[in-house]
């Protein structure tokens, strides 16, 4: 069984497919290794809830990487 994907800088496990989906659409589509919501928060210097917000946004715009 696959080990869980896990926050590469806090270690919070396991990671939700919104938290990989947006690293993957927000930073780089070929990364392999992620943050959770409040380290990708940290990381793009923006909140928690904006984050939450644009995940929204990419849902309602049909991304694939949210379906």
């Amino acid at each position: 069984m696959p080990t869980p994907k896990t926050c590469k800088s806090c270690y919070k496990s396991p990671l939700q497919k919104d938290e990989i989906a947006a690293c993957k659409k927000l930073i780089d589509p070929k990364m392999t290794s992620f943050f959770c919501l409040d380290c990708l928060a940290d990381y793009l210097e923006c909140s928690v809830e904006e984050l939450r917000e644009k995940i929204e946004e990419f849902k309602a715009d049909g991304c694939k990487l949210f379906q």
